[in-house]
């Protein structure tokens, strides 16, 4: 298997050298940019898997990068940032960030998020591609694609897999440290908030009423369900 590609976005060189001569030892492709025009110029020609962004740019706003990018592709995106407030950690997962590292980080570390995040690239079993129909919605893993009433469901790559997952169990509950270990696939140290945080945006994109939610249900205290409409009878047209 060709070795993943990784584009680094930030304006300190340092940095950017550090990551690069780190990442490219353990036999990443790797690309930088320096700035956001340059780091979308980069993307379109390098088609990274994976994006490691600063969050401050000359610029541009990380966050505001993140989300153009994932509108293109469904790349991976790792926030690298002196930010480490749980507001800015909120804004980041909410414009579609699979990870946040702040500043100063162990490069260890960094590898580890690193690996992390590209091992849910890994091969899905017979069960795990199959399509999956509930009435109007329906989410093909051998193309990664969600639809609804046949109209194409524009998720993050992170927002698929946790969808998917819960697709895959309907009528389970499954809590949140179950679904951080299967869906982020490591031993995430953050707060566990961050599952509600992707939850509520998956919501407003295939729920009828996101305040109200019928396909994703809310376990208080515990995780949360997928429900089947069909076996619940629910009316989702």
């Amino acid at each position: 298997m060709a070795s993943a590609k990784i584009l680094v976005v930030d304006d300190d060189p340092a940095i950017r050298n550090l990551i690069i001569r780190f990442l490219s030892q353990k036999n990443y492709q790797m690309e930088s940019a320096h700035d956001g025009k340059t780091a979308l110029a980069m993307f379109e020609q390098f088609n990274p898997d994976l994006v490691i962004l600063d969050v401050n740019l000359p610029d541009a706003l990380g966050y505001n990068l993140c989300q153009d990018m994932q509108r293109r592709t469904d790349v991976f995106v790792l926030m690298l940032t002196s930010r480490g407030d749980a507001a800015d950690k909120d804004i980041g997962f909410k414009r579609g960030a699979d990870d946040y590292l702040t500043k100063p980080f162990d490069l260890q570390e960094l590898e580890n998020r690193v690996g992390a995040i590209l091992r849910r690239r890994r091969e899905v079993t017979v069960t795990e591609q199959q399509r999956l129909i509930f009435n109007h919605l329906a989410i093909d893993p051998t193309r990664r694609e969600v639809t609804l009433h046949d109209k194409l469901v524009p998720l993050t790559a992170l927002e698929f897999n946790l969808l998917h997952f819960l697709a895959c169990h309907p009528g389970q509950v499954l809590t949140r440290s179950v679904l951080i270990q299967e869906v982020w696939e490591y031993d995430y140290v953050g707060d566990q908030r961050v599952v509600d945080v992707h939850i509520g945006q998956i919501r407003k994109k295939i729920e009828i009423d996101a305040s109200d939610p019928k396909l994703i249900q809310t376990i208080r205290g515990v995780g949360y369900k997928f429900e089947d409409p069909a076996r619940e009878n629910n009316d989702f047209s």
